[in-house]
């Protein structure tokens, strides 16, 4: 399927969206298995088909289940979605994104995620951006 799947995603969804990248790929009962406070197995299947339907995943069969591959790599939906948050809550502005990141994060960063920050930073100030 070569269009862009669609970016709206229930919680559901993407909790089962989430399960399936981390495992590179997921059978039904896989989804069940991790997901909290799952629902039944056919309610996980039919989200799984929905998925399916609006572009996320696909499926190969493998005896007599089907395992489930994401269609878009997680790195370009994650950019994806990215760009909507900077552009729906905070205007565009990438400073005060990073503002409000720093502000929640600031107890959880280490010293070496905060000077991988500072060459990032330094990096797009020699090529221009």
């Amino acid at each position: 399927m070569s269009e862009q799947p669609h970016i709206t995603l229930s919680r559901r969804e993407q909790q089962i969206m989430d399960i399936v990248y981390q495992r590179g790929q997921a059978t039904a009962a896989e989804v069940v298995e991790h997901l909290p406070d799952p629902p039944g197995y056919s309610a996980v299947r039919a989200l799984l088909r929905v998925l399916e339907e609006k572009g996320h995943l696909r499926h190969a069969q493998e005896g007599p289940r089907y395992v489930y591959l994401p269609i878009v790599a997680r790195d370009k939906v994650k950019h994806s979605a990215l760009k909507r948050v900077l552009q729906t809550f905070f205007a565009d502005s990438t400073e005060e994104a990073v503002a409000a990141l720093l502000d929640i994060s600031q107890e959880h960063l280490s010293n070496e995620e905060l000077e991988r920050m500072e060459r990032l930073i330094r990096q797009a100030r020699k090529e221009g951006r």
